[in-house]
């Protein structure tokens, strides 16, 4: 057992298939870090330790999670990722001090609590790699995030509330199944990076120009056949990836894009 301070203990690597017994109890501790170990389930007493601040559980077997989470209600982060989660129960959205990260990657989730719309002090959401078919309308309660990462999911649309995210800086999209970007994108005005790489786009909407701030735009591998004018009214755009799409022409003000110092791949 690795100890940083009396109140933190790290566990990762240990090859752990339960938690010590010298854990109960330990209601001072702040931060408990058992990354990749064995666990395929958690003892009723973790729960009870509601002065834990990082709860780290990511890389091991677990299969669910007891709704007695919420208890964690002084949880800053949270690092569930490279799991076997099939479900995440509605009482995570009584973790509303959450305000560093919450890790999900690599799971099995199949959906997502609405309550997640209460997390409305989270900066940092990954739930990439998972089974997701759509995202809880309630998301847009997320008022300060700033990072949504949903990678490699099957995703075919997303909800009206995603444009309520004002503070959103970057959204991580590659891998889904999104054939349009839905209107709600566009009060994304704060967007620095979109990456929709690997999707079924067929076409782009031509209020992009509207994501002023937007530096790195990832569109390979769509079924884009034209390209919006609008693109070129990005006057932040830095990166911008066409690549593997069945575009008919290359349309003459990328080469403007280029002449002003925005990367071009096409």
């Amino acid at each position: 057992m690795a100890l940083d301070r009396p109140d933190c203990v790290s566990l990762n690597h240990q090859g752990l298939t339960g938690l010590p017994e010298s854990l109960v109890g330990r209601v001072d501790l702040r931060r408990l870090h058992l990354w990749d170990n064995a666990l395929t389930s958690l003892p009723d007493w973790l729960w009870d330790l509601r002065h834990l601040e990082e709860l780290v559980l990511a890389g091991n077997h677990l299969r669910s999670l007891s709704p007695k989470i919420g208890h964690l209600q002084r949880l800053r982060l949270l690092d569930l990722g490279h799991n076997a989660l099939t479900v995440v129960p509605e009482e995570l959205g009584h973790l509303t001090g959450l305000s560093g990260y919450l890790y999900r990657h690599d799971n099995r989730l199949g959906q997502l609590p609405a309550s997640l719309g209460r997390l409305a002090s989270l900066p940092y959401l990954n739930i990439s790699a998972n089974r997701l078919s759509s995202l809880p309308a309630t998301i847009g309660g997320m008022v300060t995030l700033e990072e949504l990462r949903a990678s490699g999911n099957q995703l075919t649309t997303l909800p009206p509330s995603i444009g309520e995210l004002g503070q959103l800086r970057e959204l991580w999209l590659e891998d889904n199944r999104l054939a349009a970007l839905p209107d709600a994108v566009a009060g994304l005005g704060r967007l620095r990076v979109l990456s929709l790489r690997n999707n079924d786009l067929l076409s782009l909407p031509a209020w992009l120009d509207r994501l002023g701030s937007l530096r790195h735009l990832d569109l390979r591998g769509n079924r884009l056949a034209a390209l919006p004018a609008s693109l070129a009214r990005l006057g932040s755009l830095e990166k911008l990836d066409l690549r593997w799409n069945p575009l008919e022409k290359h349309p003459s003000w990328l080469a403007n894009l280029q002449q002003r110092g925005c990367t071009v791949w096409r």
